[in-house]
């Protein structure tokens, strides 16, 4: 098995009014709030958004440990803004617009993407994987690709929207999939000519630049990793720590076997589709579809239990086994994000009901939080 690649997790957040829930346009102050204290806010395309990211590291604890203070001091720099921290996929409430941040590059994306843009407001949450070089991240890429609708259903935290229930797990996901340069990404031959899909697509105006390859797997442009950008930003840290850990076992595992040659499935585009689909709807709730073996439909816990089965030996290599053992059990008792929002709506049909649960699952686990 490989030495232990480092890691490091992004998660955006939205920033609500604390008394009706509706996304607020606060980010330039919840950012200057939150640098006073020494942590640095990414400002995203809409103003009602900010991203924490961790530095780089080598085990979950450190990313653990780093994820209570960044979601800590964002949480605080919200509430001394005016606004509420929210881990969700998408806005619970009916949201009467997205302002767009005020920057020359989201201008540009705003003009030329429309309501695409206008209408994003959705929250997401990356894992980078240091690999030794980019052309092993293409080949880790494809063989990542049969992988990505299961991680999605079990980062699902986007059921509720417009003040009802989408009828999907991850409604963030059918947002984000208008994007011409988002979802999987293809299946690349080399680096080289992922290159030459990538300036395709820009000359042809589907990407603007680098920053908006947007596919749920790619080279980082900046830093020598891999970055899985799948997930709905996790409801909780404790979910954000367990998707970590399946995302590094996960390319652990692909860099050995590209290393051993070992078969790669083939994969066509109407069936991963299908599978994106069928998990953004079912989340871990339902099936999901087995895109290694049969093309069928099963139980989508019963996919992860495979996946962590087939991961196993690189999960005990860094020492995350136990970790994920007990981040599974959590979720057979607790359940993700999107079951744990239905729960909240279900009681009353209140949204608020939603606000308020999604608002303390952010920070459960932060010192002074209950969970």
């Amino acid at each position: 098995m490989a030495a232990h690649p480092t890691i490091g997790v992004e998660e955006e957040f939205l920033l609500v009014d604390p008394g009706t829930g509706e996304p607020v346009a606060l980010n330039r102050a919840v950012a200057e709030h939150a640098a006073a204290e020494g942590v640095d806010l990414q400002l995203e395309l809409t103003s009602c958004q900010v991203e924490t990211a961790t530095k780089v590291s080598s085990s979950l604890a450190e990313v653990h440990e780093q994820l209570v203070r960044l979601r800590s001091v964002a949480a605080q720099a919200a509430d001394h803004s005016g606004a509420r921290l929210l881990a969700v996929g998408v806005p619970p409430t009916v949201p009467h617009e997205f302002p767009i941040t005020d920057n020359p590059r989201y201008h540009r994306i705003a003009e030329r993407f429309g309501m695409v843009a206008s209408e994003q407001g959705v929250c997401g949450a990356h894992v980078h994987v240091a690999v030794p070089t980019r052309e092993a991240a293409v080949r880790v890429s494809n063989r990542l690709r049969p992988w990505l609708p299961l991680l999605l259903a079990v980062t699902a935290n986007s059921a509720i929207y417009r003040n009802a229930d989408s009828r999907y797990a991850s409604w963030r996901h059918m947002l984000w999939a208008r994007w011409p340069s988002a979802g999987p990404p293809p299946h690349f031959e080399s680096a080289d000519e992922y290159d030459a899909i990538v300036a395709m697509m820009q000359r042809s105006g589907a990407m603007l630049d680098d920053g908006m390859v947007y596919w749920d797997v790619r080279p980082s442009a900046n830093f020598p990793t891999i970055e899985v950008r799948v997930a709905d930003v996790p409801a909780t840290i404790a979910d954000t720590v367990l998707f970590t850990a399946l995302v590094r076992g996960t390319v652990m595992t692909a860099l050995d076997d590209e290393r051993s040659r070992a078969g790669l499935p083939h994969l066509s585009p109407h069936a991963l589709r299908a599978a994106y689909w069928r998990s953004a709807r079912d989340g871990l709730d339902g099936d999901a579809v087995d895109l290694v073996e049969s093309h069928q439909p099963v139980p989508a816990r019963e996919l992860l239990d495979r996946l962590v089965e087939r991961i196993e030996p690189a999960l005990a290599a860094v020492g995350d086994r136990d970790l994920v053992r007990e981040g599974l059990a959590r979720l057979d008792d607790e359940g993700n994000g999107a079951l744990r929002q239905r729960a909240s709506w279900r009681r009353r049909h209140e949204v608020l009901d939603v606000i308020e649960d999604a608002a303390t699952a952010t920070l459960a686990g932060v010192s002074g939080q209950r969970k």
